[in-house]
């Protein structure tokens, strides 16, 4: 059995078994620190941006915070197999990674250059995110390279007694959520893309007293799940990685942590941002929309 690990941080990066468990240990109380959201009102990033010497470029910001996730991923998968004697991985953690891999390709790369703009952020805000990325990384992908299922045997044992069909539907769940995420990204974007094509076309006529620009332009979406709730884009992220924990065995607690840890982080973002769509437009507008959890919050 190995006790030690050669990489960029003996032991830790990539971590021994013993040293995986300790973190995970500890990773499983994210939810705690979490919860402080709920006492404070700041959150300096996005519609809640505000002006400081600490802030971080936006797009800058979001792809050197987001992309350590699935490159710390794709690192572990790269270095344990072989200091652990294995010498080809299944089928099925390949498609985990593949997974994750995707999902952040979109977060981490694209996401930051398709939208028309994005708002400053603090850098504890960015340190905060870029520290839960190595962290989730390091954890999920260690149990897909080498203390999860190893064996086409142990993956038969972790999604018994129905190894395919849970498989699929997590498979399929996980594609649902990514296609229903962009969606709504999306619709986010179309609101800045027509105010930005407005603005341009008083520019040409001439008729722009000033030019405002687009970063601070809001509205209240209507598009898909936008009409019963505000933040549906957080609720079919948190859909994927249900379908990412069903695929990986319900027993995977990487995958738990990872879902659990990440509605921590993002319903009080939710609940606060509701506050802040009712300031802003008025509670005749929006009391009527759940926050992100349909019929629940």
């Amino acid at each position: 059995m190995t006790t030690s690990t050669v990489g960029l941080v003996p032991n830790w990066y990539p971590p021994t078994r013993e040293n995986y468990e300790t973190i995970l240990s500890l990773w499983q109380w994210f939810p705690v620190a979490a919860s402080l959201q709920w006492l404070v009102s700041w959150y300096s990033m996005g519609k809640t941006s505000v002006k400081s010497r600490f802030n971080v470029p936006g797009r800058i910001g979001w792809l050197t915070m987001e992309a350590p996730g699935f490159m710390t991923l794709l690192y572990m998968m790269n270095t344990l197999p072989a200091q652990h004697g294995i010498t080809d991985l299944p089928w099925q953690n390949k498609v985990l990674g593949g997974l994750f891999v995707i999902h952040y390709s979109y977060r981490a790369i694209m996401f930051p250059f398709l939208q028309p703009s994005i708002a400053p952020m603090h850098v504890v805000i960015w340190a905060s995110a870029f520290g839960f990325q190595v962290v989730n990384g390091t954890m999920i992908g260690a149990w897909l390279a080498a203390y999860g299922p190893t064996t086409q045997a142990a993956w038969t044992a972790q999604l018994s007694p129905f190894s395919t069909l849970q498989f699929a539907s997590g498979i399929a769940l996980f594609y649902f959520g990514l296609a229903a995420n962009y969606y709504h990204d999306d619709e986010l974007r179309e609101i800045r893309r027509r105010e930005d094509a407005r603005q341009a076309s008083l520019k040409a006529q001439g008729k722009a007293k000033e030019d405002k620009g687009i970063q601070k332009h809001y509205e209240i979406p209507t598009a898909g799940l936008f009409k019963i709730m505000l933040y549906p884009h957080y609720f079919v992220e948190w859909v994927e990685w249900l379908g990412f924990w069903a695929a990986a065995g319900w027993s995977c607690a990487p995958a738990r942590c990872f879902l659990l840890n990440e509605i921590a982080a993002m319903l009080p973002r939710a609940v606060n941002g509701k506050k802040w769509y009712i300031e802003k437009f008025g509670a005749d507008k929006i009391e009527k929309k759940w926050a992100v959890i349909p019929g629940v919050l």
